[in-house]
């Protein structure tokens, strides 16, 4: 597969790619953000920086791992992630494992965060390049996958006149696949417990056989 290149950034941008320690300074602005943005819809989601930090230090640490962090100045405004699927948590695996396919062949794309202020203006199209580029530094990856969270067209807290995303992951390539679900845990905004959520999977094959 050729990669399409990445479109020019506004002026005052940076995308910077992280492994490991390298990202250890920016944990807390990080995890600041991850809350922020998880607080919108979809994900709705109730988190805490102590959890956020936790969970990044603990990603961070992964074989593998990318952190791809976009800078306006020294500011962090948004952020986007991948690994091997084998070292995935075993909730994203699940379906892929079930469907006896071969973890070492796939990398997983946890999620990507981006401020408000800063969207349409081309930052996904490098968010996807870079996570598919360091992927595909692994001779055996074949694909790459993400999941979003599914939420009934009548939910009170969904925006009038909202736009998902599926047009646009449709044009990076990637495809849904709604036999592949997996269910993940977490406490929303406008509720006192954590309750299951339904995920689908997105797929896109990134090298032949």
């Amino acid at each position: 597969m050729t990669l399409s290149p990445a479109k020019p950034l506004p002026p005052g941008l940076r995308v910077v790619p992280l492994v490991g320690a390298d990202a250890a300074p920016h944990l807390p602005a990080l995890a600041r953000l991850r809350i922020e943005v998880f607080r919108e819809w979809p994900y709705l989601y109730d988190g805490t920086e102590t959890y956020e930090q936790k969970y990044l230090r603990t990603f961070l640490a992964t074989p593998g791992a990318l952190l791809v962090a976009v800078f306006d100045g020294a500011e962090v405004v948004g952020a986007s992630t991948a690994m091997p699927m084998e070292h995935a948590q075993p909730e994203f695996r699940a379906p892929f494992d079930a469907a006896g396919l071969n973890a070492a062949e796939w990398f997983y794309f946890p999620e990507s965060v981006l401020r408000a202020g800063w969207r349409d203006r081309g930052i996904g199209h490098h968010f996807f390049v870079e996570r598919e580029r360091h992927a595909l530094t692994f001779p055996r990856v074949r694909h790459a996958a993400f999941c979003a969270v599914e939420r009934p067209a009548d939910h009170p807290l969904r925006p009038a006149g909202h736009r998902d995303l599926y047009d646009y992951w449709n044009r990076r390539g990637y495809v849904k696949r709604p036999e592949f679900t997996t269910t993940f845990r977490w406490r929303d905004i406008d509720g006192p417990d954590e309750t299951a959520k339904t995920m689908t999977f997105w797929v896109k094959t990134l090298r032949g056989g």
